[in-house]
Order: C-alpha cells, then structure tokens, then sequence
C-alpha cells in the first residue's frame, strides 16, 4: 500500500516556460480542491451514503479504491473491484485485500459512533458484510479522526514518541490472527530503511512497476477532482504540474538515486516502524491486517501523529524474509510496514463519490 512520490525541480518547471494563464487553466485552483475534499471529509450524517463515505476515506494501495458496496436492510456488503486491482506491484491481490479490510472498519468505527452498531463477517472469497442495527450511538474519537488521517509521505520531526502512546498504538493495532511489531529503537530502525532502500531501488528500476504507477498518478488538482482516485501530486508535497507535462517531468526528476535517498531520509526522520505480520497467508488474514492497521492509523492520528506507508520490503518478494527476521517474526510473511511521527499536514487524496462506488 505504497503511495509513490515524485521529486521534480522547481529549475525544470521554469524552463519550460508555461504561461500563467494557461498554467492555472491546466490544473484548476487549489481553493477549488480544498473545497472538494472538505465536502469528502464532512461529518457523517444519518444517511447510509455516510457510512459508505466514512468507508471510502480508508487507507488503500495507490488509492486506485479497489471496493464496492452495496447497501440492503441492515447491512452493508464491500466487494473487491477486480478492476482496479495493480498486479504489478500486487500480483496476488494481497493489498487489495488489506484495503479492504482498512474501508471496513472504518465502516464499522463510523456504523457504531451514529447509531448504527453492528457485526461484520468476512466471506472466503474476501468480501465482507457489516450487518447492523439501530441502537444509541457509541462516540468515539476515532470517528473524527477517520476524516483527518492521510498518509504523509513528508519528512518529521524525529521527536520520540511517549510511552504511554505507544502503548495505546499496540494496543489499537491488537487484532486476532494479526501480529503488530513497533521498532523505536534507532538501530533496528536503520535496518528498516536500508530494507526499504533496497525494495525501492528495484522496484524504480523495473519498466513494468514504472508503468503501472504512471497510470495512477495526477499532476493537479484538476485532475485529481476528475478521476477522483489516484496519486495527488501535492498530497506528497509536489509542485502541480498540467497533465501533458506531468509525464514528462516525472521521467526527467525521478530516479532510482533521488527516491532512494528521499525514502532514507523520511524514515531516518521518523519516530517509529509499525510491521504488521498476519498468522497466516490468505484473504481472510489480509483483511484482518488491514482493520489493524487502520485502527492503528486511526488512533495514531487522534494522538497526533503522522503516518505512512513503505511497504517496500513487503512488495518485492526476496526481502520479506529478512523483514520478518527483523520484527522477531521468522516464518511469516510480513504484510504491511507504516512509519509514524510527528510532521506536517498536506492536503488530502482524492476519493470518488458513493455514487460511483455504490451498486
């Protein structure tokens, strides 16, 4: 569940000369995109759509939003969407799984904080079902905090976390079936990012994981606000670049050197690791993975902390391994690796509409 960033020189944009007005016709006010995601991220109403919306703002792999819902008499059923599935970096469905399991419970968190409390099942085939009924609400600050929690993929502050919040982070993160492992300590930290560097420098020198990214990526606010799903460049702290030179500038600033060195950096700014590892391999695991982790992230937000994934070791497939070795876990294969912190606030990816989630 990686989101891939770009580093593109302000010296590059200069040169190709673009004209201010046509420059900001291509990508669109970023007033415009702050508008559009407050409207995603409003406080859930009474309505089922709430619910679905609350679902959709979950963590996911390239936020390609591999899900679908349908809404019947007291429940709720989240498909996986084959369609938008990335087999490049996730051949056997493994993040799309965990995505899964990430939009339900957060469907589950928001179900319970309104009124509408309930149980959810996990099929063999990996969808689920959130079966609910009408009851008093159950406040929780992690309602609140479904709606600010982003995957900050920016440098922090290197500030140690206190103890007592990394309890409560192992505690949330606590889920039968699910193993969670916190590093704070620099030197396993350190193994950690050379893990990371190694899975990205192979990864940024495969055409196909390349092309495949490309396809998620949007330059502007424009872009992102249309197709509603993807890699926002200023998510990550880029600048916003048109769609026809977005491409572009992506082949000419990023290298497998300059993502390396980006990556050392953030997670040498980092306050810890989170390494989820699931008992076993298979669908109903991955979606157990992906409600700790999400739980995890969400509580991590309410004490005010950052979060983001490198799951680098985790996708290149030679370096699980000696992941699990570091997280005391050999023999399981690792799932999911989130670093965490103290850091800034960016803005917020897209999401589409439940309307287009919805069956």
């Amino acid at each position: 569940m990686n989101r891939r960033t770009m580093l593109i020189g302000a010296g590059g944009v200069t040169v190709l000369g673009v004209g201010l007005f046509g420059w900001r016709s291509a990508v669109c006010s970023t007033d415009d995109y702050a508008r559009y995601a407050a409207a995603l991220r409003a406080p859930p109403g009474p309505e089922i759509a709430d619910l679905i919306r609350c679902a959709t703002l979950a963590a996911n792999g390239h936020n390609t939003q591999p899900w679908r819902f349908h809404a019947g008499e007291g429940a709720i059923d989240i498909l996986p969407d084959p369609a938008r599935a990335t087999p490049v970096v996730d051949p056997d469905d493994h993040h799309l799984f965990v995505s899964l399991g990430c939009a339900a419970e957060n469907l589950a968190i928001a179900g319970a904080a309104t009124g509408r409390p309930g149980v959810l099942k996990t099929n063999a085939d990996g969808s689920l079902r959130y079966s609910f009924s009408p009851a008093e609400p159950q406040p929780t600050p992690l309602l609140a905090a479904i709606a600010k929690r982003q995957s900050t993929r920016a440098a922090y502050d290197r500030r140690p976390v206190p103890a007592g919040d990394i309890e409560a982070l192992q505690r949330a993160g606590e889920v039968e079936g699910v193993r969670l492992v916190i590093l704070t300590e620099r030197s396993r930290i350190d193994r950690l990012r050379d893990l990371v560097v190694a899975g990205n420098d192979a990864q940024m020198r495969d055409p196909a994981f390349l092309a495949e990214l490309k396809q998620w990526l949007r330059f502007n606010p424009q872009s992102a606000i249309r197709m509603g799903d993807g890699l926002y460049a200023a998510a990550s702290g880029n600048p916003t670049l048109p769609d026809w030179l977005g491409p572009r500038a992506f082949d000419l600033f990023v290298t497998p050197a300059s993502e390396n060195d980006k990556y050392a950096r953030h997670i040498d700014s980092s306050a810890g690791i989170a390494i989820f590892l699931a008992e076993r391999a298979d669908r109903a695991h991955w979606v157990k993975v992906g409600r700790a982790c999400q739980r995890f992230a969400l509580t991590a937000t309410a004490l005010g902390l950052k979060l983001a994934f490198v799951n680098q070791p985790v996708e290149v497939a030679g370096l699980r391994s000696e992941l699990a070795a570091l997280a005391g876990e050999a023999g399981l294969r690792p799932d999911i690796v989130m670093r965490f912190g103290y850091g800034p606030t960016l803005p917020f990816s897209p999401r589409r509409p439940v309307s287009a989630v919805t069956r």
